[in-house]
This record gives C-alpha cells, structure tokens and sequence, in this order.
C-alpha cells in the first residue's frame, strides 16, 4: 500500500481537504485507484453534535455515520463511497483503547499513548487502506490521509506520533508526505513571506516527519525565486514545490496540480513508475471551461440561520451548482438569515430585516436546509409561505420541509397554532412529532440516520417523475423529528399537501408537495449528500429547471417505467467516464435523452428546451 499524508502548518483553514481531495483526482487520472482517510484529533467520537460555527456542516455517510465535511469534498471530488472507518477521531482511539484495557487485551501492561495509543492508530490506518471505496474488488493502490489542524497542536501529539512510526515501518519508498502552508503578503512591503513556512517545516521536523512536497498556499501564484528561497532552507527539490494559489473556482485546482506536474514527484517518492500513467483531465478540464463560461443567471435563495459562515451549508451549495453547471446557467446564491426575516427583527434591525426580505424577494428559487433548535424557525415559515403563495420554486430538506408542512397548517388549515415539538411541546396541532426510536437521554448518533429507502406512493407527482419514474429512491437521512402527525395527516392531504413518498412502512412520510404550486416539495431527507458533478441531485435540478421557468425539461413522462437507477441523463450520445462520472460528447439530435443503465427512452421536448441541452453535456449520475 502507498500513503500521501496530507498536514497543515501556520494557520488552519489553508484547505488541505480541498488539496487532498486534488491530489486524489489527479492519482485517479493516472489510472491508480485512491482511498481516503480523515484524521480529526478531537477527543469528539464523532462529528454529530458539534455546531456548524466550529467546523462547518455534519455531512452524513451511506452508512449513517456524522463525519467532518472534508469527506464530503472527498466523495464529490473522488466518487466514492466512504464509511464510518474513513474519519478517526481521537474520540474513537480512546474508546477502543479503553474497551481494550477493560477485556484485558494488554494484559495488565500500564496503558500508554506511546506503544497503545499509536498503534491503535496504526492498524485503524492499515486496515481501511485496504478497503476499496470505488465499488471495486481487490485494495486500493494509494491511501491519502489528511491530519486535521495544524502542525504542532497538542491535540494532534498521538497521530504525528503514529504517522511517524507508519513512514518508518512502511518505508520511504511506500510514503509521501505533501505539507499544505501558508505564503503570506504584507500589504506593505508587497513580498511574499517565506519565513512561517520554514518555522513549520522546522516543527514538522521536530515531529518525526519531514516533507516531500511543499504545498504553498497564496494570493497569487508563487514566485520562482520564493521556491527557490524556500528548496535553500527547506532542503525540498525546486519541482517539488507547489503553488496552490486563489482561485474563484476549487474545481480548477486538479488543473493547478496538473500543470505543475505534481503527480510526478508523487510517482517518484511513491515508486509509482510501472503502475501509473499519464494523467487524463480533459474531462475534468471540460466540466470547468463550461462552469467558468456560463453567464445567464440562475438566483437561489438559501434560507437559514448559519449564514454567517458558509461551509454550515457547503453540501447544499455544492449541490445547487451541480445541477446549474448542468443547466447551463451561472449560479448565483443568496445567504439569508432567518432570524432576519421575523417581525422582531423589524423592530430591533429594520435595515437588516428589509435586507433579509429583499434577498428572498429577488431570488428564482427558495431552499430551507436543514437545522435544529428554535432560533429564526419563524423566519423560515415566512419564506415557506412566500415561496408559496408568490409561486416561487421551493425546495425544503428535513428542517425545511417541517417548516413548510408548519406553514401549510397554520395557513391553509388556518390553525395558526400549528407547530413542531421540537419547538412548541404544548402544542394544541402538532404537524411535527418526536420518532418513537429516538433517545430522549442522549444526542450522539441517536437520530434516524445514513441511507434509508422511499416509495412513491403519488406517481404522476414532479419528484418521481424528477426520479424517473421509480418505485424507490435511497438517499441519506439525518432527523429525530418526523412529518406529520398522523392524525392531521388526512385534513392536510385533504387541504391540498400531497404524501408523495413514504418509507418502507407506508406510515413515515419522505417527500410532500404542494400540487397547485408549480414546483414546491419538501423532503425529510438529504438529496445534497449525493449530488456530485458527475451525478446531478434530481431534486436540486429539478429546482434550478424550475426557477428558470424550464421545469418540462428534466421531467420523465409518466407513462415511462424504469429501474432504481438514481438519476437523470440528459443528451443523447452522452458517455460517462467511469472514475469521475464526466461527460464526453454533447448532443446529436433534436430529442431528450432520459438514460438508465444500459435502457435509453426518448421523448420529444419544446424548442426552448431543445436548445437549452443542445451542445451543453448533463451530467450522469450511476
């Protein structure tokens, strides 16, 4: 097995998971297969029930586990499919140390994070490396690692530790060490600073690991005679030393790699020189020509109360632009707090509510994400309400569909006392309801979690047909409350709300929609965890069609039956690259494409349509 270790020195927040996962692409393009590992060293077992404003969103695996978002840039970036065993945290090491020290594993020997604690971490490594995530069999060819944080935490003592002792056992030839720093510009002198990074490789040094690949991070491109200055003091080789600078786009950093011909020290350290081969990106480089050359804009407003830091919501940003890039249309979203859109903020910060209200007001499309807790809940059943009674598109996941469902009640019912228990528990209407499974006594991974199964029961309904007409959709769940409560559930599918899919009982309801309404669904479960841009969410292309007033383009017919492949191809003649899942080839005839599997059905579509896919490759999904 081949390692790249991928750590951070000077400051956090360089992008080192960004940078992992671009090394990742461009080994795959080499034709190597690649895995991934996340090291997060808190003593956390798992991502669930940190808040967003510490690390950014909980993205949740296939199989139900909360993990840090850097493995959702791994999937999204690799398309993979990870597992609870992808992200260590010391939370877990000291948990299997402790289970180990109470059956007497080590025999009465004083526990100690050195031997017991590295090598708890040693063989966690070992192990996973040799599981394949690419839905192949036999072991990946390359397992890169990324350690969280900086270089130097104390936190982060017992995996440098660890990761020294790997490098030694597994040899040099077996492991390449890529360290992600910062070059910084004082504004006043205007030169690049060479001087933390060297303090950082000093530490690095100290630590037991010594790099192969400088990995510099800066505003603009890297000067030659600051690698220079930094091969002198450094002792790294010129070529082996990497500027990762700005862009406005992540996709173009494979590209970045690939021009400074990062895969060939890589190769060199690695030994890789009779396995890999040259690396391929045209697909890639395609997918990013048309993401930079789109210009007729598509507006979404994101709607919640995270706003102030973006990666709260980095999946369902992700996802939106999958499906624009997809579209064809040059994305544009809109942050809004939800807390501003109540009528106490009128009051307290007028300037901040009419800025909230003439966010929402501007947008093509309306998405409430998900989210916990009581605070700015009002703020997203007014836009619930907004979207629906101005015909805005409207997309709500988990939190958001609640919130819709709640709107719905208190205004078409007219039961203005209509709520959650989550938020109201003495309420008179409850539309939403604790799950009978749920633990009253403890938060860590004690909700409805990871991949669970839904069946259309409505479908002549948009989401299935968005879904192409299927009898089931799998798609990753994370909730403790459901919709709706049973007893109200015939006054509101009498009002007008529609049950679209349920789950594997017939009892928990997974998607609802308004069918007067020309696209507003909400669904319990979280469709952004799968989108990649290779593999389009149906839902959120769905919503992007919607709000250009395009929705008929992306719709199977409802006399055309097909098996659970997940999504919509759109365009004939498209091929798929089995690694990254991007097209090649672009449309050959005047008619939509809708492919799954080996099957292909055709249906004529109008000429605003026609020319909107003509020449514009969509992107598959399986």
């Amino acid at each position: 097995m081949k390692y790249v270790l991928v750590t951070g020195g000077v400051v956090s927040g360089l992008g080192k998971g960004i940078t992992a996962s671009s090394i990742g692409v461009l080994l795959q393009s080499c034709g190597l297969r690649v895995t991934c590992i996340k090291i997060d060293p808190y003593l956390n077992y798992d991502a669930g029930t940190i808040s967003p404003y510490e690390h950014g969103e909980v993205f949740v695996l296939e199989d139900g586990s909360e993990v840090d978002l850097d493995l959702g840039n791994y999937e999204r970036f690799l398309g993979c499919t990870l597992t609870r065993d992808n992200n260590i945290t010391l939370g877990k090491i000291q948990q299997q140390v402790m289970d180990r020290e109470r059956k007497g594993d080590y025999l009465g020997t004083t526990v100690q994070i050195v031997p017991h604690v590295t090598d708890a971490i040693k063989e966690w490594v070992e192990r996973v490396a040799m599981i394949p995530v690419d839905g192949k069999e036999g072991p990946p060819d390359v397992c890169i690692i990324e350690l969280g944080g900086t270089i130097g935490d104390n936190e982060s003592r017992p995996f440098t530790d660890a990761l020294s002792q790997l490098s030694y056992s597994v040899g040099p030839e077996n492991f390449c060490l890529i360290h992600v720093t910062l070059v910084p510009v004082l504004s006043v002198v205007g030169e690049q600073k060479t001087k933390p990074t060297q303090h950082s490789i000093r530490d690095l040094r100290g630590l037991g690991l010594s790099p192969d690949i400088i990995a510099c991070r800066s505003t603009k491109v890297l000067e030659e005679n600051v690698k220079e200055k930094l091969s002198r003091f450094c002792y790294v080789p010129v070529q082996n030393i990497l500027s990762l600078h700005d862009v406005h786009n992540i996709w173009h950093i494979p590209l970045l790699l690939k021009d400074q011909n990062a895969h060939e020290p890589i190769s060199k350290v690695l030994n890789l020189a009779g396995i890999a081969e040259e690396p391929s990106l045209e697909k890639w480089a395609s997918m990013v020509e048309i993401s930079d050359n789109l210009h007729v804009q598509v507006r979404i407003a994101v709607v919640g109360k995270y706003t102030d830091l973006s990666d709260a919501y980095l999946s369902v940003s992700k996802a939106l632009m999958h499906a624009s890039v997809a579209f064809g249309k040059k994305l544009v979203v809109d942050l809004v707090p939800s807390p501003d859109l109540e009528k106490t903020t009128m009051k307290e910060n007028s300037s901040a509510y009419k800025a909230a209200w003439m966010l929402l007001k501007g947008a093509d499309g309306v998405i409430i994400p998900g989210g916990y807790g009581n605070r700015g809940v009002e703020g997203k059943i007014l836009a619930a309400k907004y979207a629906r009674e101005n015909n805005i598109p409207f997309l709500g996941i988990c939190l958001g569909m609640q919130v819709a469902v709640i709107e719905f009640a208190r205004s078409v019912l007219c039961l203005p006392d209509a709520n959650s228990t989550e938020f109201k528990p003495e309420t008179k209407h409850p539309c939403i309801v604790f799950m009978p499974e749920g633990s009253t006594t403890h938060m860590g991974g004690t909700m409805r979690l990871g991949s669970r199964r839904s069946y259309f029961h409505v479908k002549d309904s948009i989401s299935a047909r968005l879904y192409g007409n299927k009898e089931f959709v799998d798609e990753r769940h994370r909730h403790r409350y459901e919709v709706v409560n049973p007893d109200m559930a015939v006054c509101l599918e009498k009002a007008g709300l529609s049950f679209a899919a349920k789950d594997e009982t017939g009892k928990r309801i997974e998607i609802v929609e308004v069918p007067s309404h020309p696209f507003f669904i909400g669904a319990q479960f979280h469709p952004e965890f799968k989108s990649r841009p290779g593999k389009v969410s149906p839902l959120f292309l769905g919503l992007i069609a919607a709000a250009c007033g395009e929705l008929d383009a992306v719709l199977t017919p409802v006399s055309i039956q097909q098996d659970n492949n997940q999504h919509v191809v759109l365009g004939n003649e498209t091929r798929v690259d089995p690694i990254n899942g991007f097209c090649n080839g672009t449309n050959k005839t005047s008619q939509k494409s809708v492919r799954h599997n080996n099957d292909l059905y055709l249906h004529q579509i109008s000429k605003s349509s026609r020319r909107k896919l003509n020449g514009n490759p969509y992107f598959d999904s399986e």
